[in-house]
C-alpha cells in the first residue's frame, strides 16, 4: 500500500478559464503518475467558479489528474457551508479503496482562543477569536484485509506572521517589528492550535482501539522538533510516561536518509515540511519512504515567485506498507 502526500502549490486560478492551468497540468501530471499511489493525500487546491455561475468546483485538479488512474479513485474534500469548494487551499484524499466515511475537523476539539491584538490600529476594544485557516480532512478508509485506516490529511498555518488590521504597510512589509511580531505570534497560536485538535483527534481514537491503524499526512508547515510536530506526536520523552508510549506517533520519513531527508528549499537551506506520521501499530507494516526531491526548486527564488512555477515548491512523499 502506497500512501502519498503532496501540496500542490495553489493549484487553479479562481475560474475555469484560467489559461496558466496547461503548463501546470503538463508538469503536476508525470509527477502524480509516478507516485503510484493506492490512498493520495492532497493540499492547496484551489476551487473554480464555473463559467455558468454555481458553487466552487475542483476543476483545475480533475484537468491535472487528466486519465490517470487515481482519477477513478473514491474521493473525500473539504468544502464551504454551501457545499462548493473553497476558492483556495481546499484538501482533497483520493484512495483506491472505499471510504467509508469522511469529515472536517475545525474547532470540534479546541475552541478557537480569544486574543486581543495590541499593534492593531485601532487596537482591539476587546479580544477576538483566533480561528484557524484551514481544517483537518479526517477519513476512514476500508483496507482489502478488513480493518480500517484512520487517515488525517493536515495544512498547518505557514510560519508568516498573520495579518494585523492597519500594522502592514503593503503586502509584505509592515510598520513596525512590533507589529510583525505580533502577526507572527497569531500565526504560531494557529499552528499548534490545529496540532493540538489533531492529537485530541487521535486520541480519541485510541480511547476506543489502543492498536488502531492511523496516519497523518500533508504539510504541517513544521520541522521534526518543531512544537507543533511534537504536540502531534505526543512522544513518552515529552509526556516523561512510558506508560503513554502506545498512543505516539512515529515519523515514517525518518527512515530516509539525513541528506535526502527534505521536502522544501528555502533560500539555500534544506527543510523537512511535509510529512507522514503513523502510529506504532501501522509502523509494524512500514516498509520504506521515498522523498521525490530531486530538482525542487527553491521557494525563495525571485524568477519563481508570484505564480510563475509549472510544478510545487513541495516534493511528495510516498510511504510504502506491507
Amino acid at each position: 500500500m502506497r500512501l502519498a502526500t503532496f501540496n500542490l502549490e495553489s493549484l487553479g486560478g479562481r475560474r475555469d478559464d484560467d489559461g496558466r492551468l496547461a503548463r501546470r497540468v503538463a508538469a503536476l501530471n508525470p509527477k502524480i503518475a509516478a507516485l503510484s499511489a493506492d490512498i493520495l493525500c492532497l493540499q492547496e487546491v484551489n476551487g473554480q467558479k464555473p463559467m455558468g455561475g454555481g458553487p466552487r468546483r475542483l476543476t483545475a485538479l480533475d484537468a491535472v489528474l487528466g486519465d490517470l488512474p487515481v482519477a477513478g479513485f473514491h474521493r473525500a474534500e473539504t468544502h464551504r457551508a454551501n457545499g462548493g469548494a473553497a476558492d483556495v487551499h481546499n484538501l482533497v484524499v483520493l484512495s483506491r479503496y472505499p471510504i467509508r466515511a469522511a469529515r472536517e475537523i475545525r474547532h470540534d476539539y479546541v475552541e478557537a482562543p480569544l486574543y486581543r491584538r495590541r499593534t492593531a490600529m485601532p487596537p482591539d476594544e476587546a479580544p477576538l477569536p483566533v480561528e484557524w485557516d484551514r481544517p483537518i480532512l479526517a477519513v476512514e478508509i476500508a483496507l482489502p484485509d478488513g480493518r480500517t485506516l484512520h487517515l488525517f490529511n493536515v495544512h498547518f498555518r505557514a510560519p508568516i506572521a498573520a495579518p494585523v488590521p492597519g500594522a502592514k504597510t503593503g503586502a509584505l512589509s509592515w510598520g513596525s517589528v512590533a507589529g510583525w511580531a505580533e502577526g507572527y505570534y497569531i500565526a504560531a497560536m494557529k499552528r499548534i492550535g490545529q496540532a493540538l485538535e489533531l492529537r485530541r483527534a487521535v486520541d480519541e481514537l485510541f480511547d476506543v482501539d489502543p492498536d488502531a491503524l492511523v496516519a497523518v499526512a500533508g504539510d504541517f508547515n513544521a520541522e521534526e522538533f518543531n512544537a507543533a510536530i511534537r504536540i502531534a506526536i505526543g512522544s513518552s520523552d515529552d509526556t516523561g510516561a512510558p506508560a503513554l508510549g502506545a498512543r505516539s506517533l512515529i515519523i515514517a520519513e525518518d527512515a530516509v536518509v539525513a541528506e535526502k531527508r527534505y521536502s522544501v528549499i528555502h533560500d539555500g537551506r534544506r527543510l523537512m515540511l511535509d510529512h507522514v506520521l503513523v502510529s506504532r501499530a501501522l509502523c509494524a507494516s512500514l516498509q520504506t519512504v521515498e522523498i521525490d526531491n530531486e530538482g525542487l526548486p527553491d521557494e525563495a527564488d525571485p524568477e519563481l515567485s508570484g505564480g510563475r512555477i509549472a510544478g510545487s515548491f513541495h516534493a511528495p512523499l510516498v510511504a510504502v506498507f506491507d
